[in-house]
């Protein structure tokens, strides 16, 4: 088991979704947590992360920081999502070496897998297909990152660890709907349909695909619970093992936020992978577990997006 007691953990990342979360599961851990915003480091600037990483020494760094977005940001911006991404994995996970970091997590995405890979999709599944072409930019920076942290491990025996969550959600999240993850997306626009008494709701695509969703605080969890817990090459999934379809996705959250109208799907809208269902076997044989049900993580998710509001 690694300590964390004692240690300089910098969260890099920490204003997002899954880094605020990373904090708040770090609380209980007696540690000296570790933070930068932009204007104090540039993740996509190797001397600034490297003088940074000189400066503080941390013992522990976790990757949070990325660039991220649904399917039309991903499609739109290609060359970002592949450049920005692979800068600030390839900075932090180098500056870590050069400063003699003991352990490190890289946080991917459950979008490194391939687009028809067989469900529930096990970590070997790792590049034996093709990608789904809407997000592949995104993927191939996020499957670099596995690599780059697998490199350091062979090469240099560095205790660098990858962790591949699924679909995210909770406080903290991004609403903006150009560049929204679906439930964020679906939340603002029931909540907004609401609001204006609409009588209908449209959601993106058939409403058929399959999709698996966590909590943003159990992702923290599990990421704080592998940091003490593992130590190997093959980077881990973490994900509830259950998934649902997209209609039912869209209609627990019309009655989470008690919108009653009608569900109109636009066909004219991309799906994505007809389904993507995390095999979380193995990090549940460590003994991890979510601990938050959909529907409550949804019910949390719109009180966040109201107090945003408020």
């Amino acid at each position: 088991m690694f300590d964390l007691s004692g240690k300089k953990v910098f969260v890099a990342g920490h204003k997002g979704m899954v880094g605020s979360a990373t904090m708040r599961a770090l609380h209980d851990e007696n540690c000296m947590i570790l933070t930068a915003d932009r204007q104090q480091l540039n993740l996509l600037n190797q001397a600034s992360v490297t003088e940074w990483m000189e400066a503080h020494k941390p013992d522990v760094v976790i990757i949070c920081a990325a660039k991220v977005g649904g399917i039309w940001a991903n499609d739109q911006f290609p060359a970002e999502f592949l450049y920005e991404n692979m800068m600030i994995e390839a900075n932090l996970i180098h500056a870590a070496h050069h400063g003699g970091v003991e352990k490190l997590l890289f946080l991917g995405s459950s979008c490194i897998y391939p687009k028809f890979a067989e469900q529930p999709i096990d970590e070997i599944s790792l590049l034996t297909g093709a990608l789904e072409q809407t997000n592949e930019w995104y993927a191939i920076a996020k499957i670099a990152g596995i690599k780059l942290c697998q490199a350091y491990r062979k090469q240099y025996g560095h205790d660098y660890i990858s962790a591949m969550p699924t679909n995210l959600y909770g406080p903290g999240d991004n609403y903006d709907l150009a560049t929204s993850h679906v439930i964020p997306a679906l939340i603002r626009k029931a909540h907004e349909a609401k609001v204006s008494a609409a009588p209908e709701m449209s959601v993106w695509g058939t409403g058929t695909v399959r999709r698996e969703f966590l909590h943003v605080d159990d992702c923290a969890r599990g990421i704080v619970y592998l940091l003490k817990h593992y130590s190997d090459e093959l980077h881990l999934n973490l994900g509830t093992g259950n998934d649902v379809t997209i209609a039912e996705l869209a209609h627990l959250i019309c009655d989470t936020v008690g919108f009653e109208g009608e569900l109109v799907f636009d066909r004219s809208k991309p799906d994505g992978t007809p389904r993507k269902l995390l095999n979380t076997s193995r990090i549940n044989a460590l003994g991890w577990h979510p601990e938050i049900d959909l529907a409550s993580g949804l019910k949390s998710a719109y009180a966040a997006f109201l107090a945003e509001q408020a």
